[in-house]
């Protein structure tokens, strides 16, 4: 699928937001977000999750894994003015601690937001598939 250039620069920041939790890498996913990002996603149990702490927590974790690789798959992208928005599947592949693969998908809708001339992550929502 062919994307226009506003477009196409969403795709490339969602790209980096889901290499930056991918790779654990906070200084990046802090750098795209928003201080006040809102979300609902499975490990908030139903919550609206708001501000960056409870994502911190995770980075400091250490979610990433080695030998993982996501992939955005089937985007639907729509840019209006100072609002975006990316829906898609995002499909995760994992080496477990056996060395074996294995495969999740999450259906995925995030929302940018221009502000002050720079595109920022400001909402998300997050389903697991099936």
């Amino acid at each position: 699928m062919a994307f226009n250039a506003a477009e196409q620069e969403i795709l490339d920041l969602t790209h980096q937001l889901l290499r930056s939790i991918a790779e654990a890498d906070w200084e990046a996913y802090e750098s795209l977000c928003d201080t006040s990002l809102t979300c609902f996603e499975p490990e908030a149990r139903g919550q609206l999750v708001q501000g960056l702490a409870f994502h911190r927590f995770y980075f400091q974790w250490g979610a990433a894994k080695k030998g993982h690789e996501t992939t955005i798959c089937s985007p639907s992208i729509r840019v209006s003015g100072d609002l975006a928005l990316i829906a898609y599947i995002r499909l995760n592949q994992r080496i477990t601690a056996e060395n074996s693969p294995k495969e999740t998908a999450v259906e995925e809708t995030r929302v940018w937001q221009r502000i002050a001339g720079k595109w920022r992550h400001v909402h998300f929502h997050r389903s697991p598939l099936g």
